[in-house]
């Protein structure tokens, strides 16, 4: 029980860290709670959450069939997917501002729009396709039996959690929020990616040893 537990707080930990660094997804999230009534701005977070978790579970499971077909993959993925992993919290490290939403633009509301863009900002983004198949499929080829639908688990919940609580938070504080704390989160996430990133290639050398 110990155990999965562990497994299911590695998924949520990382789940939050792979989330809040700032990009597309967190600033329209922001974008809508500035500009938006708090009721309606949440149940934006919500259809930003589904998207989000699908692409986490597509991403996750769906190297399983590869692996299959191409079991040399597993190798190649935890090696490119354990560097990539470095090279993202290097730059969260490195980087020195962050640009703020401009929230005096409060355009005519609709949720077909908030599900037009979540989709576009999830699916229709290369690079959040990209970094997600190899960073939870990494993490998918170092799991085995039921370790694997745990960490998902973990990673799931911290999307909704994320979504939600940033969205709550930046309508709660729309008069105080600054763009330093974004950097300091930035930064919080970097040094919690890269400790991934080492135990990811820790495994990959640990093949060859």
């Amino acid at each position: 029980m110990v155990i999965e537990m562990l497994t299911y707080g590695q998924g949520l930990l990382f789940g939050v860290a792979y989330i809040a660094p700032i990009g597309v997804q967190n600033l329209y999230t922001i974008n809508t709670a500035l500009a938006q009534p708090r009721g309606r701005a949440l149940r934006a977070a919500l259809i930003i959450t589904f998207f989000d978790i699908s692409l986490a579970l597509a991403s996750f499971f769906g190297i399983g069939k590869l692996l299959k077909v191409i079991p040399l993959l597993e190798q190649v993925i935890l090696i490119v997917g354990s560097l990539m992993v470095l090279v993202i919290g290097v730059s969260l490290l490195k980087a020195q501002d962050v640009t703020m939403p401009d929230a005096a633009a409060n355009e005519r509301f609709s949720y077909w729009k908030v599900v037009a863009s979540a989709f576009a900002i999830a699916w229709l983004n290369p690079q959040a396709i990209l970094d997600g198949t190899m960073l939870l499929g990494a993490f998918r080829v170092s799991m085995v039996g039921n370790a694997g639908n745990l960490f998902i688990g973990g990673v799931c919940t911290a999307s909704v959690l994320w979504f939600t609580g940033l969205t709550f938070v930046t309508s709660l504080l729309k008069d105080r929020f600054q763009a330093k704390f974004l950097l300091l989160l930035n930064r919080v996430c970097g040094v919690i990616i890269i400790g991934y990133g080492l135990r990811l290639l820790w495994k990959f050398v640990a093949q060859f040893i």
